[in-house]
């Protein structure tokens, strides 16, 4: 293995928390908690005491009394109020003198012991007298952009450092820096990333425990902790004179930077970042001075919480708005997908997507920036295919669906979600390719460099140079508000479908009542008609053999005859458009071949079309119902014949071919055709055309092909021109 190969991982596991030393601006003594003798002390605390550290070692509490200048100061006492009252917020910072310097006594709590901090108090602060200010300013920010911004600009004003960074950790630990207020001969940071790296786990949750963490000056030695425990190191979690990590010392040596001050920023129970204050010369600011910025974090912290929360409603409210929005327009409207997709409020602003398709009942209808039609099929099926819920999202989406690669540029990021049982009805989201670059402080892999003992240990960077990084293959991740506002319209839209079905489902219960009403009607009308009228037609037909008759009256009868006979051809019409309703279907294998041989020998004679030529095609058997069928091309080869009797040389042409899962047989003439105007009554009961009326017929033919056909679960449908001939097409699916 090489030597320089090394897990960037080393910073994450360095035991930052047990240092070994505190920084050299202040001493520490820590009192054992069982027995309260001192067990730690740093080895500064001598020069401060003037007294050797190690001597203080093992001694009782009550040892320390001698060194300080004040008679009614007892640490003993103030250890057992602060063990009384579970904290020590209320007594840190105690005032002390130090040899006649004042010094604040900070107390905290670590492992087995208790921490006694002293620094030195720093006349030049008055914070906290303009903390009510700054927070005043700060929060006059209506957005979360200018609250950061404020924030920066009143903290620069409270301890006047160098440079105010607002530092953001994003999700996958690595910050960006995301306000900047600093001096204007300063290189600007503003928007610069920095590699997760930087600010280690281990450091993060310090952070989050530890709220404001300041280093005086980096080029300060540090004093050792001496203490006469072997192998036992004093945890200083709770310490704010812990030394800090060689590696960021160095890194802000490598900066320029001499002294350094954070303040955390705590959102909803997380490190959601915080204010990096770096100055170009040593700077300390003392305990008061850094509870006061504190305070101003707490603060600003709470206002990150509200506006991000405000922002988040308004983004909340406007998903809402959509979707009260559409479903108004799926219940006015008579098309689902026009309904959510031909309005100014569409699909489109249920997220934040630049793009979105839907499908629904085998049909594509897009809206801005999407894939190819073929692209979103081919997609399409492969969350079918890949996902059993509901809803699938991904901002990495050619990484997983590598045809992607091709359209990453407009669809790096889908939300797909189904709208139907039917796993082909999908709505789909899209978000483009982030293809912005990302600039770092730096290059994000830390270069590793070999120590003098051979191995390979991390550096911080030695170069600041931006160094950029494009982000491809990736779009900006859906946000929880984008994915519960999809789910909503997902309920809108299955609840509409669900109704629309219940209504169907009712209307077609009651047209198959009145179908069954009507079939009922005519066949008895038809049938109670026929008798009469047979009666009328003999009556009639006996008055023509009366001699007596003159040409008038046998005109008249004539009349009568030939009208009782349209009459009875009609009444025949309409007992097969009854039948065709009432009879149950009988499924078989017919020859059709056979089946319009035997029709056009039937049709010709009966028309008596001997100059008509009927040119047979190819002939597809059908499973159907044989009388029905034979009815359907009876009707059709009929209508072929009569309506281009009037041309010179008739032609009927009837030939099937496949398609699909369909049979599919025309039947063309090069007749009359039919006026455009007509086309929406061709298959209406008794609706004739105009240019026709000298042809006998009643109207009701097409009809029953019509009702036969869709009773066989199939199509029927024709084009025509007029004066240039009709086809007419029925579509049988294959069983």
């Amino acid at each position: 293995m090489n030597k320089l190969s090394v897990d960037l991982t080393n910073c994450d596991k360095e035991p930052i928390h047990i240092p070994g030393k505190v920084q050299s601006h202040g001493f520490l003594i820590a009192i054992n908690k069982t027995d309260l003798t001192i067990s730690y002390v740093s080895e500064n605390t001598g020069d401060y005491l003037f007294t050797p550290a190690k001597d203080l070692l093992d001694r009782p509490i009550s040892a320390l009394s001698g060194y300080f200048n004040q008679p009614d100061f007892n640490i003993d006492d103030l250890l057992k109020l602060g063990v009384i009252r579970k904290s020590f917020d209320a007594i840190s910072p105690y005032p002390v003198e130090v040899n006649k310097n004042p010094f604040y006594l900070i107390i905290n709590e670590s492992v087995n012991d208790w921490l006694l901090e002293f620094e030195p108090v720093s006349l030049q602060y008055d914070i906290q007298s303009l903390v009510g200010r700054s927070a005043s300013a700060m929060l006059q920010g209506k957005s979360v952009s200018a609250l950061l911004s404020g924030a920066a600009v009143e903290v620069k004003k409270l301890i006047n450092y160098d440079r105010i960074m607002i530092y953001k950790f994003l999700d996958d630990g690595h910050g960006e820096v995301v306000a900047e207020e600093k001096e204007e001969h300063l290189e600007p940071f503003f928007g610069l990333h920095y590699p997760a790296s930087d600010i280690p786990k281990q450091a993060r949750e310090l952070y989050k425990l530890n709220l404001t963490r300041l280093i005086a000056n980096v080029n300060t030695n540090d004093s050792p902790i001496i203490t006469f425990k072997e192998n036992t190191p004093l945890d200083l979690t709770n310490g704010g004179l812990r030394a800090v990590s060689p590696i960021h010392i160095q890194y802000l040596k490598n900066m320029g930077v001499y002294s350094s001050f954070s303040i955390s920023l705590i959102a909803n129970g997380e490190l959601w970042g915080l204010i990096a204050c770096h100055n170009y010369s040593p700077k300390f600011i003392d305990y008061k001075a850094r509870e006061g910025s504190k305070l101003i974090g707490e603060i600003l912290s709470s206002a990150l919480e509200y506006r991000q929360a405000e922002e988040d409603s308004e983004a909340v409210e406007l998903f809402n708005s959509t979707a009260i929005v559409l479903s108004e327009h799926l219940n006015r409207d008579k098309y689902l997908v026009d309904a959510l997709t031909n309005h100014d409020k569409n699909l489109l602003n249920v997220t934040n997507g630049t793009g979105v398709a839907i499908i629904f009942e085998n049909e594509l209808k897009t809206i801005g920036q999407v894939p190819d039609d073929e692209s979103i099929w081919e997609l399409a099926d492969w969350i079918k295919d890949n996902s059993d819920e509901s809803i699938y999202y991904t901002h990495r989406l050619s990484e997983i669906f590598h045809p992607a690669k091709n359209y990453k540029d407009i669809a790096s990021g889908i939300l797909a979600c189904s709208i139907s049982k039917d796993p082909d009805e999908v709505m789909i989201w899209f978000k483009p390719e982030q293809l912005s670059t990302v600039n770092w402080a730096g290059n994000p892999d830390k270069p590793v460099t070999p120590s003098a003992d051979g191995l390979a240990n991390l550096s911080p960077r030695k170069s600041f140079e931006t160094w950029s990084q494009v982000v491809n293959n990736t779009s900006e991740k859906w946000l929880p508000e984008e994915i519960t506002s999809v789910l909503r319209i997902r309920e809108i839209i299955v609840a509409h479908i669900n109704k629309k079905a219940n209504e169907i489902r009712l209307l077609n219960e009651k047209l198959q009542s009145a179908y069954e009403e009507l079939d009922t009607f005519s066949y008895t009308i038809s049938h109670d008609l026929r008798t009469p009228l047979t009666s009328i037609k003999t009556y009639a037909e006996l008055m023509l053999k009366n001699k007596t008759l003159d040409d008038n009256g046998k005109k008249m009868l004539d009349r009568i005859v030939s009208g009782a006979n349209k009459m009875n051809f009609l009444i025949k019409e309409i007992l097969n458009l009854a039948r065709v309703g009432r009879s149950e279907i009988v499924y078989e294998t017919v020859n059709m071949q056979s089946l319009i041989k035997e029709i056009s020998t039937e049709v010709w004679a009966a028309f008596k079309a001997d100059n008509a030529e009927l040119i047979l095609g190819q002939s597809i058997d059908l499973k159907g119902d044989k009388t029905m069928i034979a009815q359907v091309f009876t009707n059709l080869i009929s209508n072929a014949v009569k309506y281009s009797s009037m041309v010179e040389k008739p032609k009927i042409s009837v030939s099937a071919n496949m398609d699909g899962g369909e049979t599919i047989y025309s039947v063309k003439d090069n007749g009359m055709g039919i006026d455009n105007r007509y086309y929406d009554r061709v298959f209406e009961l008794f609706k004739r055309m105009d240019n026709v009326k000298e042809i006998e017929g009643t109207g009701v033919g097409l009809a029953i092909v019509k009702r036969i056909v869709e009773r066989h679960n199939g199509r029927v449908w024709f084009e025509s021109k007029l004066n240039s001939g009709s086809t007419f097409y029925v579509a049988f699916k294959n069983r």
